[in-house]
């Protein structure tokens, strides 16, 4: 296991290696440009920073990759993830100009070929892009805009770390149904998904998010997975933080793909046993009961609701399927109306609405929104919705509903652009 792990980690250097270097190569083209026009003498100084900040970029990410004592420093990690992310970005916009520049050259090549040609008229345009009498060619115009927008990446993805991170939003749904009991009608639920302990490094802001959770004076409270990124020691910092929130109906909660350990690095089978076991006492000891393929039945006037929580049941490939419907609701009573709580939304179209028609609500998470996108009145967009049909917010189909929540905390990169950390309150309405 250790050496497939190794394998793994190799290959994923390996892939960060030909990325980058294919990245700086091509936009340096443009770059070089830039600096031979207005820093001629500096040529040499610019290029090696250039090439020199991704070169960090993997040694760093090689070192965390290696020196496992080194997943506890978070904020080595956050520093890292943020450059990394912030710098591909950058570069990748850079690109974009430059490869506008090489097309319209090409094109502009192939038709001189066409035509027969062995020299430009003058109204026509040199392959170098300029006029004449012109005072900027079309590639240094290019590239100067190109350079320009670059800019924009560092601007929004470091705002994003120091400000988005932790920019709680609350989202208020009234959902209504003819299947719910009147008991229930007005009954607000309350729902976090993927804290993701193991990425903080501020307690503070972190329960600034928690307060406003406790504000919202929920009826019930639901956690749909990922409490951790990797290791249950993630969470022990944070317990104290999370631990005020309760609700007089109760707090319950599932487990994610990442709560598993499948993702960690374990000398001996037995350690990654007794790392779920102490995730699922992290849930005990915040008073959050864990419904592992289980279910349960909440009473208000003599009136019935079902709850069912299932593990992690992922339509990829590299997610795992141990979510159980049949299991889960086994020997339950007769209820009208049923919450599902399920991490990963893709088990919606994959398994609840073809089989389970009686499930009226899912509660899910996973997608983070992908942490990047636009969110207002007008546009919603994210680039993880290529990957997810339903990625956030609510969606129903027929009598049945979901809830995607766009996540408490973050992965990968440490921050949030455009799609911001979700506290989600839903308000049950007697149709």
């Amino acid at each position: 296991m250790q050496t497939n792990m190794l394998f793994f980690r190799l290959r994923i250097l390996g892939i960060l290696l030909i990325f980058f270097l294919v990245l700086d190569l091509y936009s340096w083209r443009g770059v070089k440009v830039l600096v031979r026009k207005f820093f001629p003498k500096r040529e040499k100084l610019v290029r090696t920073f250039y090439f020199g900040i991704s070169a960090l970029i993997i040694a760093a990410t090689a070192i965390f990759f290696f020196f496992p004592e080194l997943e506890e420093h978070r904020v080595f990690r956050k520093i890292v993830s943020a450059t990394m992310i912030t710098v591909i970005a950058t570069k990748l916009t850079f690109l974009v100009f430059v490869l506008v520049e090489d097309i319209i050259a090409t094109i502009q090549w192939v038709v001189r070929k066409i035509r027969n040609k062995n020299e430009l008229t003058k109204t026509t345009i040199s392959e170098e892009g300029s006029n004449e009498g012109a005072k900027m060619s079309r590639s240094q115009f290019l590239y100067q805009s190109g350079a320009i927008v670059a800019v924009a990446p560092i601007y929004f993805f470091t705002r994003g770390a120091i400000k988005g991170a932790h920019d709680y939003r609350v989202h208020n749904i009234v959902l209504p149904s003819a299947n719910l009991p009147a008991a229930f009608d007005g009954m607000k639920v309350v729902q976090l998904s993927d804290i993701h302990s193991g990425s903080f490094t501020d307690k503070d802001a972190v329960y600034k998010g928690v307060k406003m959770v406790m504000e919202q004076k929920p009826d019930v409270f639901f956690f749909t997975g990922d409490m951790v990124n990797n290791y249950a020691y993630e969470m022990n910092d944070y317990l104290d933080v999370f631990s005020p929130i309760k609700a007089p109906m109760g707090s319950y909660s599932i487990l994610g793909n990442h709560d598993y350990g499948d993702y960690g690095r374990w000398d001996l089978p037995e350690d990654k046993v007794k790392n779920l076991e102490d995730l699922k006492n992290h849930h005990k000891n915040l008073n959050w009961q864990l419904l592992n393929n289980e279910h349960l039945v909440l009473d208000r006037k003599g009136q019935k609701l079902g709850v069912i929580g299932v593990e992690n049941w992922g339509s990829k490939a590299r997610f795992p399927k141990y979510g159980d419907m049949d299991i889960a609701q086994a020997d339950m009573p007769d209820v009208p109306y049923k919450i599902l709580l399920s991490h990963d939304p893709s088990h919606w179209d994959a398994v609840i609405r073809p089989n389970y028609k009686d499930i009226d609500l899912m509660l899910a998470g996973h997608t983070h929104g992908m942490q990047l996108g636009i969110e207002n009145k007008y546009i919603k967009f994210s680039p993880v919705q290529w990957m997810y049909k339903q990625w956030a917010g609510l969606y129903t189909e027929g009598n049945q509903n979901l809830y995607v929540n766009r996540g408490y905390g973050y992965l990968g990169y440490p921050g949030r652009v455009g799609i911001l950390p979700e506290i989600t309150v839903i308000e049950l309405k007697k149709a």
